[in-house]
């Protein structure tokens, strides 16, 4: 099948070496969108064979918003798109794992789950875990999930993700696709994968403001389509 891959980057000039030369010779394209980096961050991405594209307004759904307009301008649209982050935290040489549910079971959409077995330590925060974990059980309250993580590595077809519409721009782009996943039925499923301490600081859980700005986010997020979901019945 063909899988194209999204990374969203801002200045990870660090990381993104080790990113894009462990990704698996089964990717078709490999777009990296490089949301106003200061650094040499797309320069190194281009010299490795990626696809970059930019997006000046900030934010982790803006950049991926902009990777998918890339590909809907394709004349031969990827059959299934895997995102995962630039700062190599989670280990592009697992993609098989996360797509091989899709490509032999028909799963819609599989998940990364950053299982605690699995992290290193320290690679999350006390206040990323205690986020997950409340946005993990108001799901499974609201929407009858058995997620257990928001992780940033996940792979879901072409087609379905066209379907979900996805709008946000900033910090609930994880929980946006998740919901509507849930709410559209989606086949789905999660598999645990190793997570490393990133390389360079994180520009979301990394500052008190972010991880402020993000829960807020995540947290209208699942009362908005709850309330959605309500209205509909």
């Amino acid at each position: 099948m063909r899988v194209s891959v999204i990374i969203p980057v801002f200045n990870e000039e660090k990381s993104i070496p080790y990113v894009l030369n462990d990704i698996p010779n089964f990717v078709n394209q490999i777009i990296v969108c490089d949301n106003s980096s200061t650094d040499r961050t797309s320069e190194i991405a281009k010299n490795l064979g990626a696809k970059v594209v930019f997006e000046k307004k900030k934010g982790y759904g803006y950049a991926c918003l902009r990777a998918i307009s890339y590909l809907k301008n394709l004349k031969i649209k990827p059959e299934i798109v895997v995102f995962i982050d630039g700062d190599y935290s989670d280990d592009p040489k697992q993609m098989k794992k996360i797509i091989d549910p899709i490509v032999n079971e028909g799963y819609d959409f599989v998940l990364g789950a950053r299982t605690k077995n699995l992290r290193d330590k320290h690679s999350m925060t006390t206040h990323q875990i205690f986020g997950n974990w409340l946005a993990c059980l108001l799901m499974k309250v609201f929407f009858d999930s058995t997620f257990i993580d928001l992780g940033p590595f996940r792979a879901i077809t072409w087609d379905k993700l066209m379907e979900l519409n996805m709008r946000d721009k900033t910090f609930g782009w994880t929980i946006e696709m998740q919901i509507k996943a849930l709410m559209k039925n989606y086949k789905y499923k999660e598999i645990a994968v190793k997570y490393k301490k990133r390389i360079g600081k994180s520009k979301i859980s990394g500052t008190l403001k972010g991880s402020i700005l993000a829960g807020q986010k995540i947290l209208y997020l699942i009362f908005k389509y709850y309330l959605k979901k309500k209205v509909d019945l």
